[in-house]
């Protein structure tokens, strides 16, 4: 299978929203939000956004973010988002989704890739991340 990964461009909204709404477990997705969330990821210096394209086709993204942290004493990058296409999984996508954006922060001088998952453990320990916390959140109104 031939596949591409790059930055997303604005001509890609339609397919990542795409992803999106049909992948997402937490939130209902509403088009008016995602446009401009996806705006302002775009524009952000300090987000990265990665399309997988097959056929001309996105078929899976990643979304992190690349911030400053005291404990780490420089950067750290986190991967808030990952959505693959159902039928298209266990063909190695997310893998190399997730390396373009480990090498993508290795390129900004992060000091590490920080994540949290409900689904996918046995995914993410297979490709080398370790179990470091656990994750809280608290939900707030708008």
């Amino acid at each position: 299978m031939t596949m591409t990964i790059r930055s997303a461009t604005s001509e890609d909204e339609e397919q990542v929203l795409r992803l999106a709404t049909c992948l997402a477990t937490s939130f209902d997705v509403r088009r008016e939000c995602f446009s401009r969330s996806f705006r302002e990821v775009l524009e952000s210096a300090s987000c990265e956004l990665l399309v997988a394209e097959k056929e001309d086709q996105v078929v899976a993204c990643v979304f992190g973010l690349h911030h400053p942290a005291f404990y780490a004493n420089g950067l750290v990058s986190r991967v808030e988002e990952i959505f693959v296409e159902e039928t298209l999984r266990r063909m190695g996508i997310g893998e190399a989704l997730m390396s373009a954006f480990e090498q993508r922060a290795r390129d900004r001088g992060s000091r590490l890739v920080g994540l949290a998952t409900r689904r996918a453990a046995a995914f993410y320990a297979s490709i080398g991340y370790e179990e470091s916390a656990t994750f809280f959140r608290k939900l707030l109104s708008p």
